[in-house]
């Protein structure tokens, strides 16, 4: 099980006064129980179910917490007792089922207590008794004035709010007031003898009242009887002898603590005035480094001005040079075609050249080889003995 929170009373985890509260509740409602079937809404880790089981016929102990009743189920176990997780304001069981229903410490806990009180009211049959129980909220205002409300609760009810909320529901209710009472006992040193109670007590004060209890039906459950329970211890006095040295103790020990917390108070003092001068200090750097800071700032600021000026400055010169290598281009595109043309007309003139110097290549040809001809003819006629013979005469061509 989980530690004990204050808010689900675990055997053995509590103080014996706050045990002995929780449980006289049940110690009350067994003198209803005998013979009964009895529910028990929220039962936590089941000891009250279980003290039920001993007078009534059979007991249902439900909570929605699966953790509380495995605990339960494993830890008390009976013929006519069992346990189940179920929703208070949903019990899976028949309209009418039982006779006595006990919810102990929860109203306070639910968003919706009305449908909680409906719920209770299906379950139980004519003349069947609901018992439950309440801080009352007047007196934890008190209690808890220096720790504040408590932060379990959705609702905590006054004695009359407690009682109109039960009489919208059921048509007769009681009021009973749960206290801490002294009470002086007589009984044997050995064995056990019949008691008697005085109660020497008015009705009591609804407004200082420790818990309410209320007990619902819808007939007259006719005299109800006021319950007197003595815990196990024997000598109360004794009890509180040995409480208050225990309390001595925890003064003790909460002493120590205290001057512990004092030194170590005066060294988170001394500690934080180191901080405080470490602080300052970082304080100076970060306005010296704020005072830097607003000097790059300027000088950024002059470069930046000198960057934009500059860069004004090659934009106009880029822009220059753009126009000149347009113009340029342009002069050169120009100059280009016109050389473009030149060469096309001097390509032209060249083939012409080449078509005249062909021809004049063939016609030197032809002229040479009739010279060779007219050459071959004449050597022909010099060879001839009748041009030598005319010679000699000097007749004929000369040669």
């Amino acid at each position: 099980m989980n530690e004990f929170t204050g808010e689900r009373v675990i055997p053995g985890k509590v103080e014996v006064d706050l045990w002995n509260e929780h449980f006289s509740r049940y110690a009350f409602a067994a003198k209803h129980a005998g013979g009964r079937r009895a529910l028990d809404v929220g039962c936590g880790v089941g000891y009250g179910a279980a003290e039920l089981s001993f007078t009534a016929a059979t007991v249902l102990g439900i909570d929605c917490s699966e953790e509380a009743i495995n605990y339960a189920r494993q830890h008390y176990r009976a013929e006519n007792l069992r346990f189940l997780v179920a929703s208070a304001s949903q019990v899976p069981c028949r309209a009418s089922e039982f006779d006595l229903i006990t919810a102990f410490e929860l109203i306070e806990h639910l968003e919706d207590w009305r449908a909680f009180l409906c719920e209770m009211r299906r379950l139980l049959r004519p003349g069947g008794l609901f018992i439950v129980s309440t801080p009352n909220r007047s007196y934890y205002a008190e209690s808890r004035a220096g720790r504040g409300p408590n932060p379990f609760h959705r609702h905590e009810f006054e004695a009359q709010e407690f009682a109109d909320e039960l009489r919208a529901i059921f048509p007769q209710v009681r009021i009973f007031l749960q206290n801490r009472g002294e009470a002086l006992t007589f009984y044997p040193a050995r064995g056990f003898a019949p008691v008697d109670a005085r109660i020497d007590a008015g009705a009591g004060d609804a407004f200082t009242t420790h818990f309410l209890v209320g007990l619902c039906s819808d007939s007259d459950p006719g005299m109800l009887r006021s319950f007197v329970f003595v815990p196990k211890a024997a000598n109360v006095l004794r009890e509180r002898e040995h409480h208050i040295a225990s309390l001595e103790q925890q003064l003790a020990a909460a002493i120590d603590q205290r001057d512990a917390l004092h030194r170590a108070l005066e060294q988170q003092k001394l500690h934080l005035e180191e901080q405080n001068r470490w602080a300052l200090d970082l304080e100076q750097q970060w306005r010296s480094a704020q005072e830097r800071i607003v000097e790059l700032q300027n000088e950024v600021q002059q470069l930046t001005t000198a960057y934009d000026r500059r860069i004004r400055e090659l934009e106009t010169e880029v822009a220059s040079r753009t126009q000149w290598a347009i113009d340029t281009e342009q002069r050169l595109t120009a100059e280009v075609g016109e050389l473009k043309a030149q060469a096309a007309r001097l390509a032209s003139e060249l083939e012409r050249s080449e078509h005249a110097l062909e021809e004049r290549t063939r016609w030197a040809l032809d002229l040479e080889s009739r010279a060779t001809q007219l050459e071959a003819q004449l050597n022909l006629v010099r060879a001839s003995r009748w041009i030598r013979l005319g010679r000699q005469f000097g007749l004929g061509p000369s040669v």
